[in-house]
């Protein structure tokens, strides 16, 4: 096949990989290349949330912060603490670099960044652009890579991770418009594909955001807390959260059987009065938690039970939920809606009354909120797990850096927002560390042979996210969860070799990436389900086999002024050699 080479290679172009090049860049790396399957797909640019939250050290106010207080929230029992201290430290810096290219964080009129208090958060660390958060980091971070005049390597599917005996030695690329393969020998590659979202069929992530996760895996990285994910309720039509307002505006649950008939069967499951409080709860609560059950999360598993049992479900903003009044609503509720102006008479009235954007972002998409109902499931929205990094976010194998939500360093009860600081300060980590490592392309002969995949034909990669929804998500079945594991193991054993021209070849690697990803994901699941309740430490997956070991503590630092400044001056000379 054809070669390049070039000294770093960056994978995806959310706003992990944007701001990897864009640091590398401004850290004076001249041998760069950013690969991307599409500059304008992935969940960093096509996704947001009824005001999508960026987490951070708190700028406003009079209420104490600090660097170790924010690090030891960001590290709960199965967080690492040195990953969980950098994000703390690199917040700051990384948000007001984001400031200065131009994203519209507000502030009050005196320039404090003014923020208000997210899930497993102690402090109004959180801050907002708007619904459309990450799609405004994107934008202005590949205005400053394009400035940089990186070069970008558009429409390419990477493929897969060659090694030496040193690490690191190249990545093979299916150049999708060209249908050829194109080796780019390289020294480092930082793999920003976002979460594995093509292993579950019921999803919340954008149709042109899969994840590439399996390449870490079938190089030899290990995977961290693989059975952590966030689950909660959204759209199917176009997939988009409905948390916060789209639930306080206390819509209608309805079920629809094949026949046509509906049932609200909130209402027939928990009572009226149940019902309307824990839907209101779930625009606080929206994530499925199996510490609110009983409590909001009833709602989740209820909605699954009708879907279950062949019915669709949907919000239905036309008409009230059975039994609403004022006295059948919680004093929360009650005092929310009141107090926002929205003691409306239907759901789409005070879901108007409180947010007007949330109904023309579906009607910008063709559904009218206040015409017909909205269906939805409960869905794979985020991966709290992922690829094991070390505190400069790289994996076991030597050169190779995972950065943002496909990195495994957010544990199970992550504050709401953190995962897009972690985009910034996991790829300013990586970077900066690039540039000190001194790894130079190898010089060693390469396999230039086609390698085994998957065969498309046996099982398609729908059967296995359909598997994998029914019996592995936010409700798992233990033997269900068992036998898919089998097939998916004999699957990856059933393959063949695979040319640049196969007509197949895109699917067929992307199949070998959700069978690898399941695989690893499953293990860690299933091991899991065999632990006595939640131990701590991080669970740690490698082909299959997983173990549970203590996570880092949060590391003991030098805060002596002058020990800090010799070490710094040092590691700056070498950075800029």
């Amino acid at each position: 096949m054809r070669e390049i080479t070039v000294r770093t290679v960056v994978i995806g172009s959310g706003c992990a990989g944007l701001n990897a090049a864009d640091t590398l860049a401004a850290l004076g790396e001249e041998s760069l290349l950013l690969v991307t399957e599409d500059m304008n797909a992935g969940t960093s640019r096509n996704t947001g949330s009824d005001k999508q939250t960026y987490y951070k050290l708190s700028l406003s106010g009079d209420e104490g912060d600090s660097i170790g207080a924010l690090a030891r929230d960001l590290c709960g029992p199965d967080v690492n603490g040195d990953t969980a201290l950098c994000e703390a430290a690199a917040s700051a810096p990384s948000f007001f670099k984001l400031c200065a290219l131009g994203v519209p964080f507000p502030t009050n009129e005196y320039g404090e960044y003014v923020g208000y208090q997210t899930d497993h958060d102690t402090r109004r660390r959180a801050t907002s652009a708007g619904p459309l958060t990450s799609k405004f980091m994107t934008e202005a971070l590949e205005k400053s890579v394009l400035a940089r005049k990186v070069p970008i390597l558009n429409h390419a599917l990477a493929a897969r991770i060659v090694k030496d005996d040193r690490g690191v030695a190249a990545l093979d690329v299916y150049l999708t418009g060209e249908k050829e393969l194109l080796r780019v020998r390289c020294a480092n590659i930082v793999l920003c594909t976002g979460g594995p979202a093509h292993i579950y069929r019921d999803r919340v992530y954008p149709e042109n955001q899969h994840g590439m996760s399996g390449l870490a895996f079938a190089a030899g990285a290990e995977g961290a807390n693989l059975d952590c994910w966030q689950y909660g309720l959204a759209s199917v039509s176009f997939r988009w959260n409905v948390s916060g307002s789209y639930q306080q505006a206390l819509p209608r649950y309805v079920s629809v059987d094949e026949n046509g008939i509906e049932r609200d069967f909130l209402s027939d499951a928990l009572g009226d009065r149940k019902a309307m409080a824990f839907t209101f709860l779930k625009g606080y609560q929206w994530p499925f938690d199996e510490s609110k059950v009983p409590g909001s999360s009833e709602v989740d598993i209820l909605v699954k039970r009708e879907n279950d049992l062949g019915r669709r479900v949907y919000l239905d903003y036309v008409h009230n939920p059975q039994g609403y009044n004022e006295e059948n609503m919680s004093p929360e509720a009650l005092n929310y809606l009141r107090s926002c102006g929205a003691l409306k008479a239907t759901p789409i009235e005070r879901l108007r009354a409180m947010n007007e954007p949330a109904i023309a972002l579906y009607a910008s998409h063709g559904i009218r909120l206040d015409e017909a109902p909205l269906e939805i499931r409960v869905c794979a929205q985020h991966h709290n797990g992922g690829v094991a990094v070390d505190a400069n976010w790289q994996t076991c194998v030597p050169g190779l850096y995972v950065c943002g939500e496909a990195a495994g360093t957010f544990g199970r009860k992550r504050p709401g927002g953190s995962a897009l600081n972690s985009t910034q300060a996991g790829s300013l980590r990586a970077a900066q560390h690039i540039r000190r490592n001194g790894r130079t392309v190898s010089s060693q002969p390469l396999p230039e042979e086609d390698w085994p995949l998957p065969e498309e034909g046996k099982r398609p990669a729908a059967y296995y996210q359909e598997c994998m929804t029914r019996c592995a998500a936010f409700l798992r079945d233990e033997e269900a969860m068992e036998k898919l594991l089998s097939e998916i193991t004999d699957a990856l054993q059933n393959v063949s070799a695979a040319g640049s021209k196969d007509e197949d070849l895109i699917h067929r690697l992307l199949l070998r990436d959700i069978l690898i990803t399941q695989r690893e994901v499953l293990s860690a699941m299933l091991y899991a389900k065999g632990e006595q309740g939640t131990p701590p430490g991080v669970l740690m997956t490698r082909n299959g086999i997983s173990r549970r070991e203590p996570a880092r503590p949060l590391p003991e630092r030098d805060q002596w002024f002058e020990r800090v400044w010799k070490k710094y001056r040092e590691e700056q000379a070498v950075t800029n050699r």
